[in-house]
């Protein structure tokens, strides 16, 4: 089902750049905070954040942003900043890292290579997450003056029996990769396959499996979008006609990284809510909603607030193994509280329109009890996050409710990627946030440029 591709991809000349490569590639565009574009500007004039995230001028009008990301690209390539390789390639991409929070090293292992563009209704491609048109709209026109890939879109499939991670791990042992550290610490490896033979069992290999896009959802409905724009175009071109669509054409594949989703290396961190806003919201009474559903445990924070919360963080991922659970701060309140779910709360009744598979997971219930029926957070409210925030991190969540910057937060337990790949293979969507798979994948360590594939 998964058609893939090796590419000739343009990559960073660290010798005629005169600066290492951390100096040169950016997180992906969308994990960009105002802090991290100054950073990436201060490095100087060849650093991917001119075309990612261009600054906008004086008198802008909004076009000259993508002009100059587009000429930007054209005069790191004459420059000799960025070199297109010689031969086509498929790229092992492995990533070495702590889990936050924990000591726990582990590598995730994938691929960079092309893909081909296809709707979600073929079945090959699934999605987990709805996306917003904003984000879009920005990528695709930064896509139309450029005509270049710099991100990579995360796929995950299944492969159980570890055959393609085999082959990676085969190259690896070969060959000396390019490495670098980015600012989190994960170090990035990065291979080049030009054998091909040996690409044509990557290819075989892939061929049979379905693919699940863990990260990157608005740059695959981009990829969509453009592809569809150049196929109109060809038509008008024609005549009205309608020729056969070329396959082969640049606009009919993308680049993508796939890591096999069985794997250990693959990492999911939670995504906390944060709720603020709310007219005449008291604790009290939400609580006193919320215990037609779920139990409640209190945990004083009094002078001990750093053992109060592990406690309670311990207590969120020993019970949520066996029932439905979410931490809780709110405001004003002298404890942290365990949200533990009833034993006799239905949830084939509570969330009778909600899948079956779907009724198991934590966002999903947080998401359809917590927040829509006891806190009234309607789904258009919450898709533009009106009255929601998503944190990473458990203790900046907590200092919001304490600084009185929201109102409520709610931890949770990540959510497992075998059940990313239950939904998505299903057809469904999760809530938004649902996922922070960790850590990203690096801007610009290949980039594919569809005028000179």
């Amino acid at each position: 089902m998964a058609e893939i591709f090796p590419f000739r991809a343009f990559r960073y000349n660290v010798e005629r750049a005169g600066r290492p490569l951390e100096k040169l590639i950016t997180q992906p565009y969308d994990k960009i905070t105002p802090a991290m574009q100054e950073r990436y500007y201060s490095y100087g004039p060849y650093n991917l954040i001119h075309l990612e995230k261009g600054k906008p001028e004086p008198d802008d009008d909004g076009e000259n942003v993508y002009t100059r990301a587009a000429g930007w690209l054209e005069e790191m390539i004459r420059a000799g900043v960025l070199r297109q390789e010689e031969q086509p390639a498929l790229y092992p991409y492995f990533q070495e890292y702590t889990v936050p929070g924990t000591g726990e090293q582990r590598t995730r292992k994938g691929f960079i290579a092309l893909g081909r563009v296809v709707d979600y209704e073929a079945g090959v491609v699934h999605r987990h997450e709805q996306t917003l048109s904003g984000p879009k709209k920005d990528r695709l026109e930064l896509l139309r003056h450029t005509r270049a890939h710099t991100g990579q879109l995360f796929m995950i499939y299944s492969d159980p029996a570890g055959q393609v991670d085999k082959l990676l791990d085969q190259v690896a042992r070969k060959q000396k990769p390019q490495e670098v550290t980015d600012e989190y610490g994960a170090v990035h490896r990065l291979w080049a396959v030009t054998d091909p033979a040996m690409i044509e069992r990557f290819q075989k290999l892939m061929a049979d499996k379905k693919l699940v896009i863990a990260d990157g959802h608005h740059r695959y409905e981009t990829a969509l979008a453009y592809r569809n724009e150049c196929r109109a175009r060809l038509r008008q071109g024609s005549g009205g006609q309608a020729p056969g669509i070329d396959l082969e054409a640049p606009h009919e594949k993308v680049m993508m990284t796939f890591v096999n989703m069985n794997q250990p290396g693959v990492t999911i961190l939670p995504t906390h809510r944060v709720v603020g806003n709310l007219g005449g919201f008291r604790f009290e009474a939400f609580r006193e909603k919320v215990s037609k559903y779920f139990d409640w445990y209190a945990y004083p924070l009094g002078e001990k607030r750093e053992q109060a919360a592990a406690r309670l963080l311990r207590d969120l991922a020993e019970r949520g193994a066996e029932r439905m659970s979410f931490g809780v701060s709110a405001a004003g309140e002298p404890a942290l509280y365990l949200f533990l779910l009833r034993v006799d709360a239905d949830l084939n009744k509570l969330l009778a329109a909600v899948s079956p598979r779907q009724r198991r997971l934590d966002l999903v219930v947080l998401h359809r009890l917590l927040l829509e029926r006891c806190l009234g957070l309607d789904e258009e409210s919450v898709r533009q996050e009106k009255n929601l925030r998503y944190l990473r991190e458990w203790e900046e969540a907590v200092g919001l409710v304490e600084r009185g910057e929201a109102q409520v937060a709610f931890l949770v337990n990540p959510i497992r990627v075998e059940q990313v790949g239950e939904v998505a293979f299903a057809g469904e969507v999760l809530p938004q946030k649902s996922t922070d798979f960790y850590p990203k994948l690096l801007s610009g360590v290949t980039i594919y440029r569809l005028d000179s594939a």
